[in-house]
Parts: C-alpha cells; sequence; structure tokens
C-alpha cells in the first residue's frame, strides 16, 4: 500500500508540475485555470493537515498567483510524504470537520486516494480551459507518466 500510494504522489506530482510549466509559459494564464489549479493546492493542504490535525493556512477557494503554485505544490507534496512514509494504518479513520462545520470519519488510505483523484478531475477541466484559450495541454494520462 505504501509503494502504491507513493507511486500515486509521485504522479500526481509530475502532473501538476506539468500544468504549472506549461501555465508559467503563457502570456496570460485564464482565470478559470488559475482558480482551479488555487483549488487542486488548497484542497491537497486542507486534507494534509486534517489527516495532521494541523491548522490551515487556506481556504478551499483561496486564490494564489501561478508565481505561487510551485512552493504550495511542493510544500504539499513533501507533507503527503512525510504521512504515508510515518504510517503503518492506512486503514485508521481520520475524524476530520469539513468547510460547512460538518463533522465525518474516513479511512486515511481513502482520504489520500481521494487527493489524487480530486487532482486529477480539476486539471482535466483545466486542460479544457487550457485548450478553449487556443493551448493545447500536455497529455498527463498515468500511462504517459508511466512510459
Amino acid at each position: 500500500m505504501k509503494g502504491f500510494l507513493q507511486q500515486l504522489f509521485d504522479y500526481n506530482f509530475y502532473c501538476n508540475k506539468k500544468i504549472i510549466e506549461q501555465c508559467s509559459g503563457l502570456d496570460t494564464v485564464p482565470d478559470n485555470c488559475i482558480r482551479l489549479f488555487s483549488h487542486i493546492l488548497n484542497a491537497h493542504h486542507i486534507w494534509n493537515q486534517r489527516i495532521l490535525e494541523s491548522p490551515t493556512e487556506f481556504g478551499v477557494w483561496d486564490l494564489h498567483g501561478a508565481g505561487a503554485w510551485e512552493d504550495v505544490h511542493y510544500e504539499n507534496q513533501r507533507t503527503s510524504f512525510e504521512i504515508i512514509s510515518n504510517t503503518d494504518n492506512f486503514e485508521k479513520r481520520v475524524e476530520y470537520t469539513n468547510s460547512k462545520g460538518t463533522m465525518y470519519s474516513n479511512q486515511l488510505k481513502d482520504i489520500l486516494f481521494h487527493i489524487i483523484n480530486h487532482s486529477t478531475h480539476h486539471r482535466g477541466q483545466i486542460m479544457v480551459e487550457l485548450r478553449n484559450s487556443g493551448t493545447v495541454p500536455e497529455p498527463l494520462d498515468f500511462v504517459h507518466y508511466k512510459r
């Protein structure tokens, strides 16, 4: 489980890095790309902090300029790898309060997978935004990453 989760977070890191690189090469980053990528970064941060039972620095829809993406992205990855490396029981339950104040509890492995799946979902939306603005996005399929 640990090795598989590390591989998924490596893939997530790779894909987010590609989005950062592609957007940093644009004269103007579409507003919705900024909104969606900021949301990816914020949600990842929030889930890490919930797992660690620590306060969050960002709200779920806070905006980050493209110049700040790399630092937040790197810190999210570092924290997730630390969580994975220091965990022996991925079935343990994590209790947390969502952004609307409702209490929930999920298994750690499900939260970690959710971070990856959530990011993939919104990267797809970003790729549509890029394409609609005239930029051909790089393929980010898992099989491309594994080649």
